[in-house]
C-alpha cells in the first residue's frame, strides 16, 4: 500500500496585474510554471511538504490555506492561476467559469476546516468564510491522484 502523501503548503503570492486577459476571458488555459521558481513548485504552491515531527497534528493548516486561496479567488481577490496545479482540469475550468461568487466588503478569512475522510485517498472539508456582515461556506473535496492531492469538487453558498 502506498505511503500517504501530505498536502502541499501554500505560500503568499504577489498580486497579479491583471489577473486575466479581458478579451480572452472565454478561453480556459492552465498557465505554465513561472520562470525562476525552484524545483518542486508550481507558481507559488510548494509541492513538497515541510518537515514534520512525530505527533504533529493533521494537515488542517494546509487545508485551511488551500481553502483560503479558493475563497480569495471566488471573492475576486486572487487570480485562479495561483492554484491551477492543485485542481484537476475539470475543477480548474469550473473555478475559472464560476468567477466571482462571493460578495465581500473586505478580504475573506476562512475559519478552521471541518474535515472528513470518507475513504482512503479522499478528504472532504468545509470552511466558514468570513467576509463582512454575511458569511459564506465553502465545501471542497480532494482526492489523492498518484503522489499529489488535487481538488476535484468545490461548492460555495
Amino acid at each position: 500500500m502506498p505511503k500517504p502523501v501530505p498536502l502541499p503548503r501554500l505560500a503568499s503570492v504577489p498580486p497579479a496585474d491583471p489577473p486575466y486577459d479581458e478579451h480572452d476571458a472565454g478561453a480556459v488555459t492552465r498557465p505554465a510554471p513561472h520562470p525562476g521558481t525552484y524545483p518542486g513548485t508550481y507558481g507559488a504552491l510548494a509541492l513538497a511538504p515541510p518537515p514534520r515531527s512525530p505527533g504533529t497534528p493533521t494537515d488542517e493548516r494546509r487545508l485551511r490555506g488551500l481553502g483560503q486561496a479558493l475563497a480569495e479567488i471566488l471573492a475576486g481577490r486572487r487570480p485562479p492561476e495561483t492554484v491551477a496545479g492543485r485542481l484537476t482540469e475539470r475543477a480548474y475550468r469550473e473555478l475559472v467559469r464560476a468567477g466571482k461568487m462571493i460578495e465581500a466588503e473586505r478580504p475573506p478569512l476562512t475559519g478552521l476546516p471541518h474535515v472528513q475522510r470518507p475513504r482512503e485517498g479522499v478528504i472532504e472539508m468545509c470552511l466558514l468564510v468570513h467576509c463582512g456582515p454575511r458569511s459564506h461556506v465553502l465545501a471542497v473535496r480532494l482526492e489523492r491522484q498518484g503522489v499529489q492531492w488535487l481538488v476535484t469538487e468545490f461548492e460555495t453558498a
